[in-house]
């Protein structure tokens, strides 16, 4: 059974209408189709209508939404099954909510990391629901740096409520962990590829978000804070969570009209939560067309290039 959010309510009824049609159908040996053919009509032009004036909040909702395919979902589609996970920051430990190893694209060979959420109670807990710990980030730099070493392209899926904010978290580090990585990031000569798939928020994005390229699922986030937070912080209260996703522009459309980001991935008319097939289909074109493109760049030239995209973001003096 699919979960809905509030504002699916009328695809769902319209999807419980043509199941009772079918059903009918075939219980009373009844020709439907005609019947059929325009509850379908009309559940498209609905979910059409429906996706096409989404609020910022509805896009959090959406991006945030159980059904959503996570990091390693897109690896093993985009790999066909051909990926070998690397563990451990060979300080600490492994940290189960940070995920990356070589992966073969179409033969070519390719360093995939990023934020696992868990797609049931149990696996949230075991992947601490995406928010990792400094050695999560500190692995992630290690397979960066062997990337580096073997000359082979990152790719980089971000979905995480943030970094995990725990007290022994920061004991170990977290804050210089993500500056770290902020750091190096910028001048790993080998092309970054980084995809937000989900939720982006702040420094626990940032912490693998320093690519040539970063890029937006269309219905995704990226922000500094959750609406929720700066709902709390601002108001005192959460209730006006929607007012604070308005207000933070955090939207694709807004990161892109802003030039935080450099493009975004539109997704099938009702989300990629509906149609995963189609949506990992779209995702490994894209990683496909900007590997080639950036590995025609000379390196010195496209740590460059990186670099003053990032600096020219933002008012200073």
């Amino acid at each position: 059974m699919s979960i809905y959010l509030d504002f699916e309510e009328p695809i769902k009824a319209l999807e419980l209408q043509i199941a009772k049609a079918q059903e009918i159908g075939q219980d009373a040996e009844l020709d439907m189709t005609d019947k059929i053919k325009a509850l379908e009509q009309k559940l498209e032009e609905k979910t059409i209508e429906i996706f096409s004036n989404l609020t910022p909040w509805q896009r959090v909702q959406l991006s945030r939404h159980p059904e959503r395919p996570y990091t390693l979902a897109y690896i093993d589609a985009i790999t066909h099954g051909d990926f070998q996970e690397l563990h451990g920051d060979r300080n600490v430990g492994d940290d189960k909510a940070m995920v990356g190893g070589w992966g073969s694209v179409d033969g070519k060979t390719v360093m995939f990391i990023g934020q696992q959420k868990g797609m049931n109670t149990k696996m949230r807990q075991y992947r601490n629901f995406g928010m990792a710990n400094p050695e999560g980030y500190r692995k992630a730099l290690r397979l960066m740096k062997m990337a580096e070493k073997f000359n082979k392209p990152i790719v980089t899926f971000i979905d995480t409520p943030g970094a995990f904010p725990g007290l022994e978290a920061e004991e170990r580090g977290q804050g210089e962990a993500i500056a770290r990585n902020i750091y190096e990031m910028m001048n790993i000569k080998v092309p970054i590829v980084c995809i937000i798939i989900g939720e982006g928020a702040s420094g626990g994005a940032l912490g693998i978000g320093v690519g040539d390229k970063v890029i937006m699922l269309e219905n995704t986030w990226y922000s500094v804070i959750s609406p929720e937070s700066c709902s709390s912080i601002l108001w005192r209260s959460w209730d006006y969570k929607e007012k604070a996703a308005e207000a933070l522009k955090l939207t694709s459309e807004d990161m892109k009209r802003l030039k935080l980001v450099d493009g975004v991935i539109k997704e099938p008319i009702s989300g990629a939560h509906r149609n995963k097939e189609e949506m990992f289909s779209i995702v490994k074109r894209e990683v496909k067309r900007q590997i080639t493109l950036l590995t025609k760049l000379d390196p010195i030239e496209r740590c460059e290039k990186r670099m003053k995209k990032f600096t020219d973001m933002g008012v200073y003096q």
